[in-house]
C-alpha cells in the first residue's frame, strides 16, 4: 500500500460545521474529452468503474433506503458560528471552481449540494471535491468508456440494484452526488475505514495506487483552512 490515506485532513482542517441533522459516500477515474454540454450531449470521460458484486438483503436495503430519502439539500445549523464558518467555506471554494463553473447560481447550488451529500454520508468534502475533479472534471454529463456517468462517474447498473432502474438520473445533479457519496461511503465501510483500498473499490482497481493516489493529489486543492475574523477592538 502507498500510505496514501493517511493525508486525508482532519474535520477541522476541512471545515466540518457541527450542525447537520442527516449522515451518510464515493467515487470513480476519468480525464475528459471533447466538451459536449453545450450541445446536451454527454462528455466523454475515461474511468474504471465499480465492480459489480452480490449485496447482503440487509445492505442492499441499508442503501435503498439511503437513496431514496431525497431531501433538499439545505443545510441546517446549530450555531451562528457554524452557519458563518459554512458562508466562509462557500466563499473560498466558489472562488476556486469559478474557472470550471464561471456561472455564479450554478456553482453554488453545485457547492452546497456536494457539501450537503457529503456530510450526510459522513465524508470529508475536500475529499469528494477532489474525486469529482479526478472522476470527471466537474462536468455534470461526462460518461466514461465504460458508461460512468456524470460528476461522480456512477455505473449504471447501480440505478436497477439500489434505486428504481432509471440510468438517465445519474445525470441529475444531486442524484449522481447522492449515489456517489453511498456508494463511496459503502466501500469506507466494506474496507474498515482504508480509504486506500475504498478508492480502488470505488475505481475497480482496489489495492492499485494511481487513482487513489490522484485523488488524494486533488484533494490537496479543495482543503479550507477557517480563519474567522476577530472582532473589532
Amino acid at each position: 500500500m502507498s500510505g496514501a490515506s493517511s493525508i486525508a485532513p482532519s474535520a477541522a482542517a476541512s471545515g466540518s460545521p457541527a450542525g447537520l441533522s442527516r449522515r451518510g459516500c464515493l467515487v470513480s477515474l476519468a480525464s475528459l474529452a471533447a466538451p459536449a454540454a453545450w450541445l446536451g450531449a454527454p462528455q466523454v470521460a475515461y474511468a474504471g468503474g465499480q465492480l459489480e458484486e452480490p449485496l447482503m438483503d440487509s445492505v442492499r436495503t441499508a442503501l435503498s433506503s439511503a437513496i431514496a430519502n431525497q431531501a433538499p439539500p439545505e443545510p441546517e445549523f446549530f450555531t451562528t458560528e457554524a452557519r458563518l464558518h459554512y458562508l466562509r467555506w462557500l466563499g473560498t471554494q466558489s472562488d476556486r471552481l469559478r474557472p470550471r463553473k464561471p456561472d455564479l447560481e450554478v456553482r453554488r447550488d453545485f457547492l452546497q449540494t456536494v457539501w450537503y451529500e457529503s456530510k450526510r454520508a459522513g465524508l470529508d468534502v475536500s475529499l469528494v471535491l477532489g474525486l469529482i475533479q479526478v472522476e470527471s472534471g466537474f462536468r455534470k454529463f461526462a460518461v466514461s468508456s465504460v458508461g460512468a456517468r456524470g460528476y461522480m462517474q456512477v455505473m449504471p447498473f447501480w440505478t436497477r440494484v439500489i434505486g428504481d432502474g432509471d440510468p438517465g438520473k445519474l445525470f441529475h445533479m444531486q442524484t449522481n452526488l447522492r449515489f456517489g457519496c453511498v456508494i463511496l461511503r459503502h466501500y469506507i465501510d466494506r474496507e474498515q475505514g482504508d480509504l486506500f483500498m475504498a478508492l480502488g473499490r470505488y475505481n475497480g482497481s482496489r489495492g492499485r495506487s494511481p487513482y487513489p493516489d490522484a485523488v488524494f493529489g486533488a484533494q490537496r486543492k479543495w482543503l479550507f483552512a477557517d480563519r474567522p475574523q476577530s472582532p473589532a477592538a
